[in-house]
C-alpha cells in the first residue's frame, strides 16, 4: 500500500531541504509513496503545526519545526 507523505512548509530553505531529503529516502529505499507539498499556511495550521517544516505520514504529523535526519525519515516511513 502506498504511503501518503505531505511536506508542510511555505517554501523556506528548510522546507525545500526536507522535501529533497524525503524524495531521496523514498527513492533509495524504493518506498511506494505519494509525496505532496502543502504550502498554504491555513492548511498547515489545520495539522496543528506552528513551526515549519513539518512532515506528515499517512495523515499523522511525525515531525515539525526541525529537519529530521535521513535515518529518522526512513524510520517514519517504515
Amino acid at each position: 500500500m502506498s504511503k501518503s507523505i505531505k511536506i508542510l512548509g511555505t517554501g523556506c530553505p528548510k522546507c525545500k531541504t526536507l522535501e529533497q531529503s524525503v524524495r531521496n529516502v523514498v527513492a533509495e529505499n524504493q518506498i511506494d509513496a505519494e509525496i505532496s507539498k502543502v504550502e498554504d499556511i491555513m492548511d498547515i495550521m489545520n495539522y496543528g503545526v506552528m513551526r515549519t517544516p513539518g512532515l506528515v505520514v499517512d495523515g499523522k504529523v511525525v515531525v515539525s519545526g526541525r529537519l529530521p535526519s535521513a535515518e529518522e525519515i526512513k524510520n517514519f516511513l517504515n
